[in-house]
């Protein structure tokens, strides 16, 4: 489902730019019986559910037309949210410097999961400081990142 996830993000997130918002992320997934194609985005102001109806409304005909998924599925559209899932490197990058918490597929040095700052990251690790301590952890034992929100 990664391929398809790509194609659609190379077809939608130009026409999500022209509209000034940003292109968080695409997601293709089967939940239950239902297939669900969420598309993420984000602006500096914010995203309201009218943004999301609008880029919903432009790109709903593009997708159609593409015809790239052959199951019939639902479309959302969303903010990516406060407490944000990274997939991908550019939005590892984007992270660096901050806290993020990390679950394991299995127990990572004897915890199922953890929270420190991202230092660095490569193609197969992540680097992240733990209590003035430097971990690298493989990404194929990483089985999901989030952003974390301070909340006051």
């Amino acid at each position: 489902m990664k391929n398809i996830e790509e194609k659609i993000e190379a077809l939608v997130e130009p026409i999500i730019l022209k509209l000034e918002y940003n292109l968080y992320d695409v997601e293709y997934i089967k939940e239950g019986k239902d297939y669900f194609l969420r598309i993420y985005i984000d602006s500096d102001s914010g995203i309201s559910l009218e943004d999301c109806e609008k880029v919903s409304n432009a790109i709903n005909d593009v997708l159609d037309s593409a015809n790239l998924i052959e199951e019939q599925y639902f479309l959302e559209i969303s903010s990516p949210g406060i407490e944000r899932t990274i997939r991908k490197d550019k939005q590892l990058a984007q992270n660096i410097g901050k806290e993020l918490s990390i679950k394991f597929f299995k127990p990572y040095n004897g915890k199922k999961q953890m929270q420190g700052t991202l230092e660095k990251f490569d193609e197969e690790n992540i680097y992240i400081n733990l209590e003035n301590k430097i971990l690298d952890i493989p990404k194929k034992d990483i089985a999901q990142i989030r952003t974390v929100y301070e909340w006051n």
